[in-house]
């Protein structure tokens, strides 16, 4: 009986070349490029089926998180993949071409993969309504956000934070390292006692409750996400901070409670949407007090490269409707719309370093992360993350932090010098 290997070796020299840098092991045990350190492991038929409905990396995605795709070793020296890829076919586009179909098609016949379409995964986001609507918005969210706490608490940690991490030293931990942040920020908006803060997209809470606890301001959190207003809610009360800090159920377009003396946004931003970059910053700078800062922490594309494409992996399972915003562009849109900007800020480093700790706290607890989101979800974020820290290591991915000030016809008390803020 001709083995898997023999049939798809054409499919597999496609996408791979002639001698690829991994082994590729079928559901019968036969095996191309033996001897490699890592391996992806084809457990059925249905992951080539994946992959002639859906040629590239969402048919790939497909398979994996139905479980009919595994990676054996190292999930980055798989995903390094892409590079190779990009360097042996000068594109990284995993396409198949007309010869590649023709010389499978006594496979496909042999092996029984053509006809009809394999289910999707439960896991993959299917929005209805306008793009960037609220109600839209409110089930993006909720597509990413509302999992599972503990499943969330186990990949983070106890800080229960989502967002690039601030490392001041090589040796410092991601807990810490998530308080440096939140520290850097409250120092960039020159927050003191008594101030209003507003944080959209609070999340579990973490920069409202360091903000209220360390510097004393009255702090409101909006978040669309139930799972995270109900526990940022619970570890509000549980501080003893119920006083100072308020966590609400709301869309950052429907607050109309300023002015504040701050704002910040972090890690909410790639959810805004191209359509909406203007009304969104409009928004805040109406929120604003005349004198007061927003901080806008957010993942950026380079200047060229598109954000999240439509019916990518990313979009159909991660950040459905997410898009990444060209730093210069923020820039630009929020002068535009009367903001002075003072300072701009690359964090790109210490995102790669986080989303590995990410990763590592998932592999560490994988089994009980399967128990807590399911096996599909659970392989989804290992995807993503550590496809997410490769990119940023390699400056296809950014992170920026803006800072801007809306003017007040004066002295807007921004330091001469970084050193406040950086060093303490």
């Amino acid at each position: 009986m001709t083995s898997a290997a023999s049939l798809l070796e054409p499919l597999v020299g496609s996408l791979l070349g002639d001698e690829p840098p991994v082994a590729v092991r079928f559901w019968d045990d036969s095996v191309l490029g033996d001897g490699a350190p890592a391996a992806i492991h084809v457990r059925s038929p249905e992951a080539v089926r994946h992959l002639l409905w859906s040629p590239g990396e969402l048919g790939l995605g497909r398979a994996y998180v139905a479980g009919h795709l595994d990676i054996d070793g190292d999930v980055y020296d798989l995903l390094r993949l892409r590079d190779h890829i990009a360097e042996s076919r000068e594109d990284a586009d995993l396409r198949l071409g007309p010869r590649t179909w023709a010389s499978l098609l006594p496979a496909a016949l042999r092996l029984r993969l053509l006809g009809r379409r394999p289910p999707l995964p439960a896991e993959e986001a299917r929005l209805a309504g306008r793009m960037h609507s609220r109600q839209r918005d409110a089930e993006a969210i909720r597509h990413h956000y509302d999992v599972s706490n503990d499943f969330y608490r186990l990949v983070l940690g106890p800080t229960m934070t989502y967002s690039c991490a601030y490392f001041r030293s090589e040796d410092m931990g991601l807990d810490d390292a998530q308080a440096s942040k939140y520290e850097l920020i409250c120092r960039k908006l020159g927050l003191r006692r008594g101030m209003r803060l507003l944080d959209v997209g609070c999340g579990w809470g973490g920069m409202v409750l360091h903000a209220a606890r360390e510097h004393g301001v009255h702090a409101v959190g909006v978040t669309l996400s139930r799972a995270q207003h109900e526990l940022a809610s619970t570890r509000v009360a549980e501080a003893g901070l119920s006083g100072l800090v308020e966590v609400r159920l709301q869309d950052y377009r429907d607050v109309h409670d300023g002015p504040y003396d701050a704002i910040s946004s972090i890690g909410m931003f790639e959810h805004v949407g191209l359509r909406m970059l203007r009304e969104y910053f409009l928004r805040l700078f109406t929120l604003l007090r005349p004198g007061g800062r927003l901080l806008n922490h957010g993942i950026s594309r380079p200047h060229g490269q598109g954000g999240f494409d439509r019916g990518s992996f990313i979009d159909r399972y991660v950040f459905p409707d997410g898009e990444l915003h060209e730093v210069g562009r923020v820039v630009s849109t929020m002068d535009d719309l009367g903001f002075e900007v003072r300072d701009v800020h690359s964090l790109r480093e210490h995102y790669a370093r986080t989303l590995r700790a990410w990763v590592a706290n998932l592999e560490a607890g994988w089994d009980h992360a399967q128990r807590l989101a399911g096996p599909g979800r659970a392989r989804v974020w290992r995807l993503y993350m550590a496809a997410s820290a490769l990119n940023f290591e390699a400056g296809r991915s950014n992170i920026h932090q803006v800072l801007a000030v809306k003017p007040d016809g004066g002295d807007a008390r921004v330091p001469l010098t970084r050193t406040g803020w950086l060093d303490w």
